[in-house]
């Protein structure tokens, strides 16, 4: 794995983290994409170099690409998976659910469920399993991959620049809880 110092504006193979990882995490939703997006904020947040934004746009584009991957699975497997997933009266019942909330808080729900571990990946697939409106789908990936990138970058940024003496006191990678507050995410020497 590569450390910190490797990444920045100048490297190569920050431009190629930025975009694989959230595109792959999609699919195998064990990938670190929103850990890594953190370090790439964490390791630019000295640069006041514009390609920064660019590292951002292009972790978003990774996102994007891997939720409309995900709903495409769901699209082709979605029938053979439907009659497993969704058989019997008990299954119909999920299905419907599924579709009435799809189509009742579609964008807000795929939007959501974009910072929820796990809630990505399946979301994604369910929404190519039950037919959602791929031109809806598209816009509200395109719209949460934007939020996400974004607010991982910049809690990397925030971090790094608010705590630069104290490299261990850096946020988690899951959003709400103890990822957004600030304090050591290793127990000072004192408290072990």
């Amino acid at each position: 794995m590569t450390g910190l110092s490797h990444l920045g504006v100048s490297s190569l193979i920050s431009y190629v983290i930025a975009v694989l990882l959230p595109a792959f995490d999609a699919l195998i939703p064990l990938l670190p994409s929103e850990t890594a997006v953190i370090a790439l904020g964490v390791a630019t947040a000295d640069s006041a170099d514009p390609r920064a934004a660019l590292l951002v746009a292009l972790a978003a584009l990774g996102a994007f690409l891997g939720d409309n991957a995900a709903y495409l699975l769901g699209r082709r497997f979605g029938p053979a998976a439907a009659r497993r997933v969704f058989a019997g009266e008990r299954g119909m019942r999920r299905r419907d659910w599924a579709e009435r909330s799809l189509h009742r808080f579609g964008a807000r729900i795929i939007i959501g469920c974009r910072f929820i571990p796990g809630g990505r990946t399946a979301i994604t697939l369910t929404c190519g399993l039950v037919g959602y409106p791929r031109r809806r789908f598209v816009a509200a990936t395109a719209g949460a991959a934007v939020i996400w990138a974004s607010y991982a970058f910049l809690i990397g940024r925030h971090f790094a620049q608010s705590r630069p003496a104290r490299p261990l006191h850096a946020p988690g990678p899951a959003p709400g809880g103890r990822a957004a507050m600030p304090g050591p995410a290793v127990p000072p020497r004192s408290a072990r």
